[in-house]
């Protein structure tokens, strides 16, 4: 018999004053002009010019054609991630031969950051497109690729020992014993690579793009149109949470036996 759980309106509560709070205390610095030394809100725009300037961009027939771009290239960027980034970390989780060839390379290329990236994409790919979307499956690949290792690793060896006393296959060792073992943090990789992909490509969109919510917020700044950069920053930040959000979700639904286990 299940048990219905009510809804935490407290928290929310909390959170939704936090976030009243934060914007009081911007449209205060930004009316008063305060000067810190440090930090100016000079030319910081206001949450309500944010606010005007946000209506004029969803009213905008460019909208769409900013948020598809930017939504076509991170899924495709990050599908490939994740194909690449699962494969390749069962196999060097599972073979240590393997993972000494493999590992030193990668280990070379995975503090590159993306904007590094950029030059090489260009002179790699036909197409500006091709190299935006590269540079979010290299933002995407490492945490994927990483998480899925020690996930594999962290695999309980006395299910596996156990999984072979009674003459399983490597094809059933893997389905039922590792890839379950290694659900948690392969999930946990999915969901940090698709904040990364949103960070590589923003900073791809700025430089190569031409449609974008990156290029929407560097058009902005060379314009000096800065609410509409608080805008773009915005819309980054609630379509990488969502993403996020909508990942952990399908995760948690695929291994219900982690949320049992976390409530013994």
């Amino acid at each position: 018999m299940t048990t219905w759980t009510h809804p935490d309106y407290g928290s929310w509560l909390r959170r939704a004053g936090s976030i009243a709070i934060c914007l009081l205390l911007w449209q205060m610095a930004s009316t008063l002009r305060l000067d810190l030394g440090l930090v100016t809100f000079r030319n910081v725009p206001s949450p309500v010019e944010v606010f005007a300037a946000a209506l004029g961009f969803f009213q905008s027939p460019k909208l769409f054609a900013h948020v598809s771009s930017s939504l076509e290239r991170v899924f495709a960027g990050y599908a490939i991630a994740a194909v690449a980034g699962i494969a390749f970390g069962l196999i060097i989780g599972r073979s240590r031969h393997v993972g000494d060839f493999l590992l030193a390379p990668l280990e070379l290329l995975r503090p590159i950051p993306a904007v590094a990236w950029i030059p090489l994409a260009v002179l790699m790919f036909p197409s500006s497109e091709l190299s935006m979307i590269f540079i979010t499956f290299t933002g995407a690949l490492f945490p994927i690729l990483l998480n899925t290792v020690h996930g594999v690793e962290g695999v309980d060896p006395r299910l596996i020992a156990a999984a072979k006393s009674l003459g399983s296959t490597r094809r059933a060792m893997l389905f039922e014993v590792i890839l379950p073992g290694a659900a948690p943090s392969i999930v946990t990789g999915l969901a940090i690579g698709m904040g990364t992909s949103w960070f590589c490509l923003v900073t791809a969109e700025m430089i190569s793009g031409q449609f974008g919510i990156g290029y929407y917020t560097w058009e902005a700044y060379t314009l000096q149109n800065y609410p509409e950069i608080i805008v773009g920053m915005v819309v980054i930040g609630v379509l990488g949470m969502g993403s996020s959000t909508l990942l952990r979700a399908l995760g948690n639904a695929l291994i219900p036996w982690q949320k049992k286990e976390t409530a013994r």
